[in-house]
């Protein structure tokens, strides 16, 4: 049996001090005002629900939209788990889910020569967007699909987030 996602990603204290978390596929993570929250992404989805007063964030790195195998039931790495882990979360600090912002990025399409229209990136942000619709939540900025990889960060109470993509080539190197 594989080991089950971490729902704890690994933090670190910046160099001026505030803590800095490092998602990686399958992990979950919230933050406070001021802690900055980090994840690179091709095809798998990056969702960021904050309160509308940025006090608190809480991110996740999905991996598949489908649903997993018996084994793999609960791994945050499958999108419906990652966001009941999130809605948990958010919860735990008086936070209603509903009411949230979104944020959306990732789906990039890491084998253009291979695949057009039909990748995983692609049933993963679709999967994430029709998901936040039903739960009437907001999205306020997305960065979906295209060939490229995509280094997300976003101090929780700023209004900026960083984005940088890199394009993948046609080979998908």
């Amino acid at each position: 049996m594989s080991e089950p996602s971490r729902l704890f990603p690994s933090s670190r204290l910046s160099q001026d001090g505030p803590k800095v978390h490092v998602l990686h596929p399958g992990d979950v993570a919230l933050a406070q005002a001021g802690e900055r929250l980090e994840t690179l992404l091709g095809s798998c989805v990056a969702v960021i629900l904050t309160d509308p007063k940025r006090t608190v964030g809480a991110m996740c790195h999905i991996v598949n939209a489908g649903l997993p195998r018996q084994a793999r039931q609960g791994d945050t790495a499958y999108a419906g788990y990652a966001m009941q882990a999130m809605f948990a979360r958010l919860r735990a600090v008086g936070i209603t889910p509903h009411l949230c912002h979104a944020y959306v990025f990732g789906g990039g399409n890491m084998f253009p020569a291979l695949f057009n229209a039909q990748h995983v990136g692609a049933a993963n942000v679709r999967w994430v967007l029709d998901f936040l619709q039903q739960q009437r939540i907001e999205v306020l900025a997305e960065s979906v699909g295209d060939p490229c990889y995509r280094k997300i960060g976003w101090t929780v109470g700023s209004a900026e987030l960083q984005i940088e993509t890199v394009p993948v080539t046609p080979d998908g190197a």
